[in-house]
């Protein structure tokens, strides 16, 4: 079932422009490089960390993921694809929606 969520979420991301992924071996969720939206700037406001655009993304898409520096990786996000399919998909729209949003 998760490795079924994993490659639902990892197809639905590779559609975002500037999102890097990789496929895990054995967890429940994803890590993409995020390291394209640093650095930008939305609504005023700029994007300086992943923490930066975890807020963002859950003030705007209403979709909770983690800042890559909690894990020692600053130029990620960490998504978590324990949920159902439809909430998957519904959540990486989200996430794509806002992004389009930075520039």
């Amino acid at each position: 079932v998760f490795n079924k969520r994993r490659d639902i979420i990892l197809n639905e991301l590779k559609d975002i422009p500037g999102m890097k992924t990789n496929t895990p071996g054995g967890a429940f969720y994803v890590f993409p490089d995020i390291s394209y939206y640093l650095g930008k700037s939305v609504k005023g406001k700029e994007l300086k960390t992943s923490s930066d655009l975890a807020m963002y993304l859950l003030e705007n898409a209403h979709v909770a993921t983690v800042g890559g520096d909690a894990f020692g990786s600053p130029e990620c996000l960490r998504l978590s694809y324990a949920n159902s399919e439809e909430k998957i998909i519904e959540a990486v729209k989200r996430i794509k929606k806002a992004l389009s949003g930075i520039k």
